[in-house]
């Protein structure tokens, strides 16, 4: 009974995060789309995040004990470039995107985020390729698919799946297009998928940053907590210029303030520490598995609550991208394995000089990682 409690609980967990996410970005689009700042969301959200998160890592961590010191000069180098990864480049091209697009492409663009990662790797030599081996051609066949996919998400939308003239069944479907969006028109659907992309290239490199620094100081939450101070800062000077108008800053008891503390809370605390309890219970490859979860979620409320909001190029397009996603992750999970047990595949192969496990490591807390929320 225990042991199907300690896999059934782990799931529901992550499937609900997934879904609690979908919610809170078309809550998010539905605030950008209402004329709330990107860059003042971004800096009230992340706010808010801190100041829970700060007290809140030292309670988490309050047994746990390390020699190192977060306040050590390499360190704190370390979580100056994970703030400005992280959190200020990703989150500000995150919201712009999800302004101009809609939150199915958010999800198939966050799909890219381990094929970045193995590009990126390639390119700084962390990597190299052996055509010979099983989990190289898996990554860079996964890679290409999920490419692929984005291509397809950029570049074709097709028809709407639940056009103007779908009936909705009940009275209160009906009210929900009027009190949230999930795509408007015009839009500027090329440009947000840029956007979008080059998010998830800064989450790519917050990845090879990120797991030098929890080798060095293993206290996660104390890590997430200090880089999310240094991250609100950078976009909170950056915010102050793009938005200069003090009327952008000035936030009502709305839906927008709901909204902000929603995210701040949920963002932060609740889903970084399931995030962090799945990944001690299953280990570090089960958390990024449930990321193509979100196509599923943002499919079911794009079709069943929406009209004219959901293409089918856009659910295709995320479908091949969730493909290549997992193409990738087996791959790098194959080559774990491999790594434990040389002997199995690669009598004949030589190694290829990858750093342990570190590639495709989703951090554990880039809250945003599948989403901009």
């Amino acid at each position: 009974m225990e042991v199907k409690v300690r896999e059934f609980v782990p799931f529901v967990a992550m499937v609900i995060m997934e879904a609690c996410t979908i919610a809170l970005t078309i809550m998010a689009k539905t605030a950008l789309t209402g004329g709330m700042s990107p860059f003042v969301f971004v800096v009230y959200t992340n706010a808010l995040g801190s100041i829970l998160l700060l007290p809140f890592s030292f309670f988490f961590h309050r047994k746990d004990r390390t020699e190192e010191s977060i306040f050590s000069w390499p360190l704190l180098v370390r979580v100056f470039f994970l703030g400005f990864t992280g959190i200020f480049l990703f989150q500000n091209l995150a919201f712009v995107g999800l302004s101009f697009s809609s939150p199915i492409v958010v999800c198939a663009m966050g799909l890219l985020i381990p094929s970045f990662s193995f590009l990126l790797n390639l390119i700084l030599g962390r990597s190299k390729l052996d055509w010979r081996n099983t989990s190289t051609r898996a990554k860079v066949m996964g890679t290409i698919i999920t490419l692929s996919g984005a291509f397809a998400e950029e570049l074709y939308k097709g028809p709407f799946i639940r056009p103007a003239s779908s009936a909705s069944p009940t009275r209160l479907l009906k009210s929900i297009p009027k009190l949230l969006v999930y795509y408007n028109i015009p839009d500027n659907w090329f440009l947000g998928c840029i956007f979008l992309a080059a998010a998830v290239f800064s989450v790519s490199l917050f990845n090879v940053i990120q797991t030098g620094t929890v080798k060095k100081y293993p206290h996660v939450m104390k890590v997430v907590s200090f880089y999310s101070i240094v991250g609100t800062i950078q976009c909170l000077i950056f915010s102050m210029f793009m938005e200069r108008d003090l009327s952008a800053w000035k936030i009502e008891p709305s839906f927008d303030l709901f909204l902000i503390i929603t995210t701040g809370i949920f963002g932060s605390v609740i889903r970084t520490s399931v995030h962090v309890k799945c990944t001690q219970m299953k280990g570090p490859y089960y958390v990024p598995l449930f990321k193509p979860f979100g196509i599923f979620w943002a499919t079911l409320f794009g079709t069943s609550f929406f009209v004219n909001s959901l293409h089918y190029g856009s659910v295709l397009g995320a479908a091949i991208g969730g493909v290549g996603y997992y193409i990738v992750s087996w791959g790098q999970l194959r080559e774990t394995e491999e790594k434990r047990n040389p002997k199995e595949e690669r009598k004949p192969i030589k190694t290829i000089n990858h750093h342990d496990q570190d590639e495709y490591k989703v951090p554990l807390l880039i809250n945003q990682e599948e989403s901009p929320v």
